[in-house]
């Protein structure tokens, strides 16, 4: 493993206004090739993690370093976001333009493409995500699954080197999240997911994680089991305690 994080995370601490902090003293050391799942309740500050590590929300106090390098002014963080990509967890938050392929070139036209390169990459990327056919569909008329797919081809188009992934399952059939997990499993990247899934989690994680009073727990990792066993009257409603 590289002696350089892709980024550090260093004493950050955050609050929105008026409320009390959200992310507490964490750390956070990130190295090329991982591969984490993070597992936690609302409000944990999961999503808030996400933005932070973008330059979206500003730290209360704290560091954010990236290949060593200190981000701090919006310069930096324009920089690092070139190389990393950031799905929301609310696809209508990440799309904006009035077809796909619109939305999809979006981020390569930013990155100094041509229109032709730009169309051109956003066709192949439709194609590796299975959604060749939707380059010319209306935006808003997706379904809350396509629009996640679609989110996606969106982040994948502009090549970055490292994925933050917001419940990317949510809204998709179990044929797509199966999909989908081939389609992490193939990329050489490295990322980070939020998700409540442990199933999609245990196919797609290195190391699966979780948030405690403002800090991730990175000492202990969370295993995933399974219960097998049978009932007389299977067939009744009952709860496991």
């Amino acid at each position: 493993m590289p002696d350089i994080p892709l980024f550090t995370l260093t004493n950050l601490n955050f609050n929105y206004p008026g409320r009390e902090p959200v992310i507490k003293n964490l750390q956070l050391q990130f190295y090329p090739g991982e591969r984490i799942g993070l597992v936690a309740p609302n409000g944990s500050g999961k999503t808030t993690l996400f933005h932070l590590i973008m330059g979206l929300l500003k730290p209360t106090s704290g560091s954010i370093e990236f290949l060593g390098r200190p981000a701090v002014s919006e310069e930096d963080f324009a920089a690092v976001r070139q190389k990393i990509g950031l799905l929301f967890q609310d696809a209508d938050d990440q799309l904006f333009s009035p077809t796909v392929i619109e939305d999809v070139a979006f981020g390569p036209l930013n990155l100094g493409c041509s229109r032709e390169e730009a169309r051109e990459i956003s066709l192949k990327t439709l194609e590796f995500l299975g959604l060749s056919d939707f380059a010319d569909r209306v935006t808003f008329k997706l379904s809350g699954g396509e629009k996640k797919l679609v989110s996606l081809a969106t982040v994948l188009a502009m090549k970055p080197e490292v994925l933050l992934l917001d419940e990317p399952t949510a809204g998709l059939d179990r044929k797509t999240k199966t999909r989908l997990i081939e389609i992490l499993n193939g990329l050489e990247l490295s990322y980070i997911i939020i998700s409540h899934e442990f199933d999609f989690l245990k196919e797609i994680a290195h190391h699966i994680y979780t948030m405690e009073d403002g800090k991730i727990t990175l000492d202990e990792e969370l295993y995933i089991h399974h219960h097998e066993h049978a009932h007389r009257v299977g067939a009744q409603p009952h709860k496991h305690i």
